[in-house]
């Protein structure tokens, strides 16, 4: 479920293919947080979100199938691949944002995919070293790259849980988040480019919702997702069909108010639900894309 500017939420640099070599042959690298690890859960002939996002965005941790699936969807949106990009680019900005303005030192940071320069820990760490960060994917190669996620500061700490977001509970009741976070104090909610992969028969509202009860007051929530908003009407009918399943997966892309829906009862920040390359990003290079070639919606807010 679930890059360098930016390379998205997954791709690793040089050592990718040996973890990956590694996670194939279930030779597992160095001690990993979360058991269950199993090597036959790795299908190369099935495209995963995980490793096509990988592909897009030039990383090393990916297979044939995963490029055949990315090369067919970059054909229907050719700006896929900006899109990407620019999701990392919001979560580095909300991180710094959280992390300096906001005083956040803790983060729950779920669909967090295959490690990359600028995780969610080395943007938080980067601005305050006592920063600590709970990563949770249910991809069999994000936790063979594990060990890379879990390098911290001294000061600070992470861990890797081995979940998924349809379960909420497993997440919550995990040991390893209880000895990294304190849930007595403020947690920002990471759910960056992974709403989308939950169909609305899961009730993603009602799962956003308890994770969100479960943190204290003064906590964030972030949270971006690809929509079907700026589509022309003859991809817009694909990527309605494509929330029953289809060639590439499960991708259940929603309009602005479904996204808003999330934020239901939470005080936006600035600039509230806007584009993800628009959030806060005066400072970002440009030209700045627009918003229909990125497609994807974004915003942070406060719990009450």
């Amino acid at each position: 479920m679930t890059g360098t500017a930016d390379s998205g939420r997954m791709p690793s640099g040089g050592r990718g293919a040996r973890v990956v070599e590694a996670a194939l042959t279930s030779e597992v690298p160095g001690p990993v947080v979360g058991s269950g690890y199993q090597g036959d859960r790795i299908d190369t002939s099935v495209a995963h979100p995980a490793r096509r996002y990988n592909y897009w965005l030039g990383g090393k941790d990916n297979f044939q199938a995963d490029r055949d699936s990315g090369d067919a969807m970059a054909a229907r949106f050719p700006t896929i691949r900006l899109s990407a990009v620019e999701n990392r680019r919001f979560l580095r900005r909300t991180v710094r944002h959280l992390a300096g303005e906001a005083g956040i030192r803790q983060f729950l940071d779920i669909g967090t995919g295959i490690p990359t320069a600028a995780n969610t820990h080395e943007v938080a760490q980067s601005v305050d070293p006592r920063a600590r960060v709970a990563y949770v994917d249910n991809d069999p190669i994000v936790l063979a790259h594990a060990r890379a996620l879990l390098t911290s500061s001294p000061e600070g700490a992470t861990a890797y849980l081995d979940a998924d977001l349809r379960d909420p509970e497993r997440i919550l009741d995990h040991p390893e988040l209880r000895r990294t976070l304190d849930l007595s104090e403020p947690v920002a909610l990471m759910l960056v480019a992974v709403l989308h992969f939950v169909p609305d028969d899961d009730d993603p509202y009602a799962i956003v919702a308890r994770l969100l009860a479960a943190l204290p007051a003064g906590s964030y929530l972030v949270a971006s997702h690809a929509t079907h908003d700026h589509l022309p009407a003859h991809l817009t009918a694909e990527a309605k069909a494509a929330a029953r399943g289809g060639p590439h997966g499960l991708i259940n892309l929603r309009g602005r108010d479904e996204f808003a829906r999330f934020f239901d009862g939470l005080a936006l920040v600035e600039p509230g639900i806007c584009s993800v390359a628009e959030w806060r990003a005066a400072d970002e290079p440009g030209p700045r894309p627009s918003v229909a070639d990125v497609s994807m919606y974004g915003g942070v807010a406060r719990t009450p």
